[in-house]
């Protein structure tokens, strides 16, 4: 399979230099030139994760050997469930499909344990030096570091925002001990960190500074391909585990809830649908930074009337969706995204034609939910017994409100532990509380475990205390190498 650039360019790239890579020609993204497919057979074949997964990567065809593809799956094996996704019934027609039972407890590592290991292999195989650069808003940045500590061949670079994140996921990134890693905190919010990775990707200056030191660029955002192909796969398990616990029929069409911050969630549901997944709507839940809901509902995508707002889902706390760019080149093609793209970097904004919303939401639903919702549906499913993060209240929002006649699958994209301060708001009292008496008090009453590695985060030494502004990242990184 060969990956072209989302703005256009008549080069084309294997997989393997695509997410070495990742800046595609005039700013772009690479995307697969075309799709796989996969039907009934294919979809109820599998009945372990590692096994869809790999099969799913050599319908790909992408140029990694099995010995490396294996070598990055066995990483499943960390997970504390062997189902490595669970899906968990919740209403008659609502499945949570839990996507954070990884070493980072989010849903990060579901994409971050393999890609990060085949990243490894190929720089070891290519005997190349490679600076990782990672910016998070909160859950990117842990599984990167997690899934790269140590790694022959390889530097990470991670940028968080400085007062963006939960207490646990900063905990997460500032107590690394690995020598290849650094990580730095940005006085601003997460669209802060993302441009500039974007800008530091695509900068020739940037790029030759490095090749002084004998090394190549890559990131670990999912602007990089790698992640994506790991995220269409837990779309398909999903809908396999309904047809294996007799919840569906194959060919009935299911909806998919994706809580939205840089879609690239949502995009792996966009491509399983295209590969031959009986998905009917993508539901896009946002929290009141609801710019993704505005661009399906009206085909507006406009950042001069928004600033960002902290929120208690914070890894939704993002304004510029960096994988909306890959729906627009697949829907209208790599001339048209090239336009749009350029009005939102120049303008700040772009509006789609009537006919272009109307493709748009052939495949798309979206809806907003703020705190105060959020906080009561957590509420709600506690009384029944199931504890949900913030993020995941977001999607129940869409459920409850879009009353949709299909069964539906919600991601969970984060365990409670992640967000305990709120959690404590939501179930206990609304005050502020710092995680470690949050997490105490709410493990007590509901009877819930909280996981040794978020135990250990406070007995840890705090390694990484590099504070600095967006103009300052640049000087930060090379003095790190």
């Amino acid at each position: 399979m060969k990956f072209i650039g989302t703005r256009g360019t008549e080069e084309k790239k294997s997989f393997s230099q695509a997410i070495l890579n990742p800046a595609a020609p005039k700013g772009g993204l690479y995307s697969p030139e075309n799709l796989p497919s996969i039907d009934k057979e294919f979809i109820t074949k599998y009945k372990d994760y590692k096994s869809l997964a790999k099969a799913v990567l050599k319908k790909f065809e992408i140029d990694i050997s099995d010995e490396s593809l294996d070598k990055a799956l066995k990483l499943y094996d960390k997970f504390d469930t062997k189902d490595v996704v669970p899906v968990e019934k919740v209403e008659n027609d609502l499945f949570i499909a839990e996507l954070w039972h990884g070493p980072t407890r989010a849903f990060k590592d579901m994409a971050l344990q393999p890609f990060g290991s085949i990243l490894s292999d190929l720089a070891k195989e290519k005997n190349e030096n490679y600076l990782i650069l990672a910016a998070t808003s909160g859950d990117t940045g842990p599984a990167t570091l997690e899934t790269l500590s140590n790694k022959d061949n390889i530097k990470v670079t991670c940028m968080y925002p400085e007062n963006g994140t939960s207490d646990v996921q900063r905990l997460q990134m500032v107590t690394i001990d690995a020598k290849n890693e650094k990580v730095i905190g940005v006085k601003g919010n997460f669209d802060d960190t993302q441009n500039t990775l974007k800008k530091l990707l695509n900068s020739d200056t940037f790029k030759n500074t490095l090749k002084e030191k004998d090394i190549k660029l890559s990131a670990a955002n999912s602007v990089n391909f790698g992640r994506i192909i790991f995220q269409t796969i837990y779309h398909i398990w999903g809908y396999a585990k309904l047809i294996h616990n007799n919840e569906i029929s194959f060919g009935e069409k299911i909806d998919i809830i994706v809580p939205s911050g840089n879609f690239g969630n949502a995009l792996g549901g966009y491509y399983a649908k295209k590969m031959g997944l009986p998905i009917d709507k993508i539901v896009i839940a946002s929290n009141i930074n609801n710019v993704l809901t505005e661009w399906v509902n009206n085909g507006i995508y406009d950042l001069t009337t928004k600033h960002l707002i902290k929120t208690s889902s914070p890894a939704m706390d993002i304004l510029k969706s960096s994988n909306v760019e890959r729906i627009l080149f697949d829907k209208f093609g790599a001339q048209r995204t090239a336009e749009l793209m350029e009005s939102l970097e120049r303008n700040g904004k772009y509006s789609l034609t009537a006919d272009e919303v109307a493709k748009i939401k052939e495949d798309f639903i979206a809806t907003s939910c703020s705190d105060a919702e959020g906080f009561e549906y957590i509420k709600e499913y506690a009384k029944k017994g199931y504890i949900m993060d913030t993020h995941t209240a977001t999607s129940i929002k869409a459920y409850k409100t879009l009353n949709s006649k299909n069964k539906q699958v919600a991601y969970s994209t984060a365990e409670w532990t992640k967000f305990a301060p709120s959690l404590y708001r939501a179930l206990i009292e609304d005050k502020q509380v710092h995680d470690k008496s949050a997490l105490e008090v709410i493990s007590k009453k509901y009877n819930v475990s909280i996981p040794d590695m978020v135990k250990e985060l406070f007995l840890k030494e705090i390694t990484q205390k590099t504070v600095v502004s967006k103009d300052e990242i640049e000087k930060e990184i090379i003095n790190f190498l």
